[in-house]
């Protein structure tokens, strides 16, 4: 490693200002700080001294996200084998779907950092590291039969509408990897509906009865029963995208972000109790026991992408709610509005998406009421004294 930052020492003159390469600082600096701790310190005035900065915050939600990545990538390959009738073992099943997740994350990085890279450059400021995050959520919430020139422009549109033109990282208003969802949805919706979960092949042949559609595509089609068990949801064994099947190993990342501080319990939690809250009510005023409103209510955690999303997603440190009293009321609405969708719009199976993309957009104005709720509380406070 000392020979690694000699090696590096030496080479950073060409690319500071001033130096051959100098155009290329912005790029420098973004590989020499993800090598290495940065030995910049603030000149002046109070500030904070803390042993945790941003990449380091980054590379432990890559940590929390990595047992939805090896499941998924072991449930690709179990789906793709159970849908042509063919036993496999262990090391083949991984194999298989390790080659299938492969090109996404390859589109994702390349076709991320490249903008991200491009856009320091011409802007002279440095890289963000926000998309080391990104990068490694959007193809886990993508099915993996997407097709890697729509995932491509999927991607493209995340960066560039959904956090350059804010200004970058910290600065935007939607989750990134939620935008590039919500554009490969409403502009190539055949790929992300249907039976396109399973990644069958194309001279494969799908053994009789089999379907690869998810239990909310079941229920949106009318089909008698969901079509997997709770059990088969909670571990995970069913067709959906890449890393939202496993609720088991979406705990384990949720475990990792609230031990370490990362992620917001409070956040999660109510959004839980929000999805839990309207699917009671579906109970209660269900009109048939075969309607989608009878559908126990704590299915709806383990189905689709509810858990993924109120841990991963909604959790969102930029984009979801900064005050203690607003991360209730903001986790709560988007538990509630998503099963909203889930029960009353038939179209849209899955409601996750939706829900903390709309509350993205609120987050602001809820934190602004609390804070104003607060004020006054203390003006009144003030006045009785």
């Amino acid at each position: 490693m000392n020979g690694l930052r000699k090696f590096t020492d030496k080479i950073k003159p060409t690319f500071e200002k001033g130096g051959k390469l100098g155009w290329l600082g912005s790029t420098f600096e973004a590989f020499e700080s993800f090598l290495f701790v940065p030995n910049t310190v603030t000149k002046r005035g109070a500030h904070v001294r803390d042993s945790v900065d941003l990449k380091r915050v980054m590379i432990i939600v890559v940590i929390a996200l990595l047992p939805c990545f090896l499941f998924g990538m072991w449930n690709t390959g179990f789906q793709h084998f159970q849908a042509i009738g063919e036993n496999a073992g262990f090391w083949r099943i991984v194999g298989y779907g390790f080659l299938k997740i492969l090109p996404l994350y390859l589109v994702s990085y390349i076709v991320g950092l490249a903008i991200e890279f491009a856009s320091a450059q011409i802007n002279g400021h440095q890289v963000n590291e926000g998309y080391l995050v990104s990068g490694m959520l959007i193809p886990l919430i993508v099915p993996v039969t997407v097709p890697l020139w729509q995932l491509t422009l999927a991607v493209a549109f995340a960066v560039i509408i959904g956090k350059e033109v804010f200004g970058g990282t910290g600065m935007n208003i939607w989750n990134p990897a939620l935008l590039a969802r919500a554009f490969l949805f409403f502009s190539y919706p055949k790929s992300m509906t249907g039976d396109v979960w399973v990644a069958v092949g194309k001279n494969a042949q799908a053994i009789d009865g089999f379907t690869g559609a998810t239990p909310l595509a079941n229920t949106a089609a009318g089909v008698d029963g969901l079509g997997y068990s709770f059990a088969d949801m909670f571990f995970g064994i069913m067709p959906g995208a890449v890393g939202e099947t496993s609720t088991l190993c979406i705990l384990i990342g949720a475990a990792i972000l609230i031990f370490t501080g990362i992620g917001s319990w409070k956040i999660m939690f109510s959004t839980v109790l929000g999805g839990l809250f309207v699917a009671f009510l579906g109970n209660l005023f269900a009109p048939a026991a075969e309607s989608a409103l009878a559908i126990p209510a704590y299915y709806q955690l383990v189905m689709g992408g509810f858990a993924f999303g109120a841990v991963f997603m909604a959790t969102d440190p930029v984009t979801s709610a900064q005050t203690e009293c607003g991360k209730w009321v903001y986790g709560f609405l988007i538990g509630a509005m998503a099963v909203t969708i889930r029960l009353f719009n038939p179209g849209y199976p899955e409601g996750m998406m939706l829900a903390i993309l709309l509350m993205n957009a609120a987050a602001p104005l809820i934190d602004h009421i609390v804070v104003n709720k607060n004020i006054k509380r203390r003006l009144n406070r003030a006045k009785t004294i």
